[in-house]
């Protein structure tokens, strides 16, 4: 019986990794409102966080457990939490896997001659 405890424990905890993290936008939508940026209200906040939370819920496994540990992170410190913030950090990840390696983008030297001073 308790070899099984552990494993069930274990089991709830990849669940809970399964799907993004459940976060509290309100704090974020209620400022964006009080702000007054672009005109934008507490409701079209709430709709873009909603927006987002459901491309995170469809998408959340494509992502690395790396990325989506440090894209939760980040957007966990500093200030109120955002799906919309933790969406774009992840597809940024993605993005950057794609930049070809800094040693190609080097110009080549072969057949360059050093000046002489």
């Amino acid at each position: 019986m308790m070899a099984l405890v552990p494993l069930l424990l274990g089991a709830q905890l990849v669940l809970v990794a399964d799907r993004p993290p459940v976060l509290n936008t309100e704090p974020s939508c209620a400022a964006a409102a009080i702000s007054g940026v672009d005109g934008r209200s507490k409701q079209s906040c709430l709709d873009d966080e909603t927006t987002a939370k459901n491309s995170l819920t469809d998408h959340w496994r494509t992502y690395s457990t790396a990325q989506q540990s440090r894209c939760t992170d980040l957007v966990s410190m500093g200030g109120p939490p955002s799906y919309v913030e933790l969406l774009t950090c992840l597809e940024m990840a993605e993005q950057a896997k794609k930049i070809p390696d800094s040693e190609a983008l080097k110009p080549s030297t072969a057949g360059i001659k050093p000046a002489i001073r």
